[in-house]
């Protein structure tokens, strides 16, 4: 398929789209509205640099990024573009007024010409695989400097593009530099014809994680507010439906060695929200809400976390997490949020949007891979009940990000050029 076929089929799918749209506000409210961002269709200022963060973990991992950028060059206008509710309320709690935000229009050649032609963009920073073709060819055409940031590309997504070359090559090929986050994607982006002399091995922005005094504060001010300072405590993070299942059938084991252990249970959606309540509800667990105020009482065997921007509290104030998204066909999550707090990770083997940083902390010792829910168990047993374990596990991951860190120095520096040329 080549760049014109992909554009008519995506008129012909049009009508889906804005299907879609509406399923996704029956389930969540904030699908409801801003539809015209999504075409295009909204008013916007001229902007000197477009970057893109797509959802709500891209979008953490730039903010660093960003920031540099504005102390950098004060006078640029800046416009951030997410496609997901999550990473729009990233971007305003990190940045407020001081950058113009909306969503990215869906990559339909008529909406994206007129959003670029109100923002005139000279330069646009892209993170990680965000990749739409029409976006690119009408970026390129417009003589708009193009960087893929904090790029990861594994071997099943390098695979797709190899595919379908007619279609992914031109778009590769439109990069004026790419920041890889390893030796392995920077391989897999030339084995796909992009030119060695446009990329950079930078490492991952998500390893200069910066976790606050007063974030370990809060999390272990939480702890304390639950009264569970001496029982054991588990996050299942960023968890998918095809996983609360595995999930509950591991607490229930857990529990069965540890009667007063805690699971932290946080859907990825927030669509998910009141799926996940009835699940634990019926599985027979007592529950309580987050988002009602529910305390934690000494009877209280599941906390379900079903706000927005508390994960990383909640990863802070428990002894060990499961990162979900890998044990369905998904690709995973960051394991780092957990591991930045000296949390050991566990990950199902669905994990390669996170390959490298994963088997990074798996050679250290901080990351286990497991393939079911009895093997989760098994291994929460473990490090609840063995101190030496759990501690080992604990300075290996705190000692791989300290040793990974200077990923956003060298991508700052990237796009610093980019900017100026």
């Amino acid at each position: 398929m080549n760049r014109f076929f992909y554009s008519a089929l995506l008129y012909l799918l049009l009508p889906l789209l804005v299907i879609y749209l509406a399923i996704r506000g029956v389930k969540s409210a904030d699908y409801r509205g801003r539809w015209g961002e999504r075409f295009g269709l909204t008013s916007l200022k001229q902007s000197d640099l477009l970057i893109h963060c797509v959802s709500m973990g891209e979008t953490l991992a730039a903010v660093p990024l960003i920031k540099a950028i504005q102390q950098a060059f004060p006078q640029l206008t800046i416009t951030v573009t997410t496609t997901s509710p999550t990473g729009s309320a990233e971007v305003v709690k990190a940045f407020g007024e001081s950058v113009q935000h909306c969503y990215l229009p869906f990559d339909i050649s008529i909406c994206v010409r007129r959003f670029l032609k109100q923002l005139a963009p000279k330069s646009c920073i892209i993170m990680e695989t965000e990749l739409w073709p029409n976006l690119l060819h009408q970026a390129s055409k417009s003589g708009v400097k193009l960087m893929l940031a904090n790029a990861r590309l594994s071997e099943k997504s390098a695979g797709k593009y190899r595919k379908q070359a007619s279609l992914s090559l031109p778009m590769l090929q439109s990069l004026d530099r790419i920041a890889a986050q390893s030796k392995q994607a920077a391989a897999r982006f030339i084995d796909l014809g992009v030119k060695p002399e446009n990329i950079s091995v930078c490492g991952s922005l998500k390893f200069d994680l910066n976790i606050s005094a007063d974030k370990i504060a809060q999390a272990k001010a939480l702890r304390l507010e639950w009264q569970r300072g001496n029982s054991p405590i588990w996050v299942a993070g960023s968890v998918h439906p095809g996983e609360f299942d595995a999930i509950l059938n591991a607490h229930r084991q857990v529990l069965a060695d540890n009667p007063d252990a805690l699971l932290i249970m946080v859907p990825r959606h927030p669509e998910q929200f009141n799926a996940a309540a009835g699940k634990i509800a019926d599985a027979g667990f007592n529950l309580a809400r987050r988002s009602l105020n529910e305390s934690v009482q000494p009877n209280t065997q599941v906390l379900l976390g079903d706000t927005m921007g508390e994960l990383l509290t909640f990863y802070g104030a428990a002894d060990q997490a499961f990162v979900g998204g890998t044990l369905i066909d998904n690709g995973g999550h960051n394991p780092l949020e957990p591991a930045a707090f000296g949390v050991p990770v566990f990950v199902g083997p669905q994990h390669w949007d996170f390959a490298e940083i994963t088997g990074l902390l798996e050679d250290a010792g901080a990351l286990q891979v497991i393939a079911a829910d009895s093997e989760l168990a098994d291994g929460l047993i473990n490090k609840f009940n063995d101190e030496s374990a759990y501690d080992a596990a604990s300075e290996a991951g705190l000692k791989v990000i300290a040793a990974n860190r200077g990923a956003l120095k060298l991508q700052f520096e990237l796009a610093k050029q980019l900017i100026d040329s």
